[in-house]
């Protein structure tokens, strides 16, 4: 198949978008996009130099003045059409997504509503930030509270989910008042760009928003942090760029929020039904080719049910169809480049050696692209490095467990603590083992915990904040406090 990039593309623009202008870079710099299917150039895209940066900040801190002196019913009746725009032209940003990222066409699809939403949830959010007055007991004053925006905020995200991670950030940051500066992941930066026509025939005023790609990330990044009036670093990605991105937001004190890295066991009691267990599993583990920081990598099977378990699980994986995602009824698509095939490779590798035993998969098929066939194996040890490590990959690692005590005791034996899945069919059961889970998620009876209405995030190692629900409005908002008497 031949893909017409260009056509594909029409409308999008590949520059800088900056106080509501397309920009070239000041430094002349652009980067290559490629599509994961093919292995071929998409486009080339600008990449912001620091100076850009240092513009979009001027731009967002003006944008700031006009936006936060909205009315919140106006900054939600803006959010809520840029949610009816998105879903109008949601099949052209799923091509998009596809195209950048390699997931299917039906995850693509998927992920637009899922982003879309993020916008309508928010929308209704802007209405109710409230406050509170009160009567000082000691004093007589009266406490008067409110939440004001806490200003410039620098959202940083990921290539894995280039439009819900971009809406699950912009959403909560408009309805709160504040402007925005993005720096969106260099292998996916097309559907950022994309989006912003959206957000503009929706009433996003010129400066609120602002999108600098750049392939220097670290430097402009770094250089962001260090200006005064970025208030909020938001960022989605690795545990390890998250500290330090901690570590630069603290020189300012800058408000981090922070979804970081995600292990999730997925955990089946010998009581469970096995077909949801089944369908959940598939779910937990292949929605975007494992790319997914909720991604089920661990399985912890009860010793009673694993080989049907496994067995079954098997079946379904390597039922599913590998292809390039732009092609319908294809299942799995690309892994995002090289490198993530190569690791996903060599957990494999390294778990075989370790007695792992191979059901289905275990291999790349013929290039090009960076593909690799759904994996499921049994009897991994609990010192493969796939077991330790987050996989992001179509890969499942089963290992049997006896008594509640154990499987307890391995789901928790991870610096992470993000998502976890229970299935039984005792309810109270499920809620007692949920309850000592050491993660900020459990999908209890289900594969999927991501919902806009739903505070995301995690414990230990997995970050910092939530995003989505009423929590999620917070991490743009700065409470202030007047005493005053009459």
């Amino acid at each position: 198949m031949t893909t017409d990039y260009a056509s594909m593309l029409a409308g999008v623009h590949t520059e800088l978008w900056i106080n509501g202008e397309w920009l070239p870079s000041r430094s002349g710099e652009r980067f290559e996009v490629i599509d994961p299917a093919t292995e071929a150039q998409i486009t080339t895209v600008a990449s912001a130099a620091p100076e850009d940066c240092q513009a979009a900040l001027e731009a967002a801190a003006q944008g700031l003045g006009v936006w936060s002196r909205k009315t919140p019913r106006e900054r939600g009746e803006v959010l809520r059409r840029a949610w009816e725009l998105m879903i109008k032209d949601r099949e052209r940003i799923a091509r998009i997504i596809t195209l950048e990222n390699g997931k299917s066409l039906a995850d693509a699809r998927s992920e637009v509503i899922y982003a879309a939403e993020f916008f309508r949830w928010n929308a209704e959010e802007a209405v109710r930030i409230s406050g509170r007055i009160s009567h000082a007991p000691e004093s007589g004053a009266r406490i008067m509270v409110q939440h004001k925006p806490a200003g410039i905020a620098l959202l940083v995200t990921p290539w894995n989910f280039p439009a819900a991670m971009a809406t699950r950030k912009i959403g909560p940051a408009l309805a709160a008042g504040c402007s925005v500066v993005i720096k969106p992941a260099t292998a996916t930066p097309l559907t950022m760009l994309a989006l912003m026509p959206l957000l503009v025939e929706a009433g996003v005023p010129p400066g609120v928003v602002n999108v600098v790609p750049s392939r220097r990330s670290r430097q402009v990044v770094a250089g962001m942090l260090a200006d005064l009036r970025v208030r909020v670093i938001s960022f989605t990605g690795s545990t390890e760029v998250g500290r330090a991105l901690i570590r630069e937001a603290a020189n300012n004190v800058v408000k981090p929020c922070m979804e970081l890295g995600g292990n999730a066991p997925f955990i089946v009691l010998e009581d469970a039904d096995l077909d949801a267990a089944i369908e959940g599993a598939m779910i937990a583990k292949m929605r975007n080719m494992g790319e997914a920081c909720t991604a089920a990598n661990r399985f912890y099977v009860h010793e009673s049910i694993v080989a049907d378990f496994s067995r079954r699980m098997a079946e379904r994986m390597a039922s599913l169809k590998v292809g390039n995602g732009l092609n319908e009824g294809v299942s799995v698509g690309p892994l995002i480049d090289a490198a993530a095939r190569d690791k996903v490779a060599s957990l494999v590798a390294d778990a075989v050696s370790r007695g792992a035993r191979v059901l289905t998969g275990g291999k790349s098929p013929a290039g090009p692209g960076f593909f690799y066939l759904p994996t499921v194996m049994t009897d991994v040890p609990a010192d493969a490095a796939v077991v330790r490590e987050e996989i992001f990959g179509p890969v499942a690692a089963i290992q049997p467990f006896r008594t509640e005590e154990e499987v307890l005791r391995l789901a928790n034996a991870c610096e992470l603590g993000l998502t976890a899945y229970v299935y039984t069919r005792d309810l109270a059961r499920g809620l007692q083992l949920s309850e000592q889970l050491e993660v900020g998620m459990v999908g209890l009876n289900r594969g999927l915990v991501s919902d806009p209405a739903a505070p995301f995030g995690g414990v230990k190692l997995s970050g910092l904040g939530r995003e989505g629900s009423e929590e999620g409005i917070q991490e743009y908002l700065e409470t202030q406090y007047i005493a005053v008497r009459w």
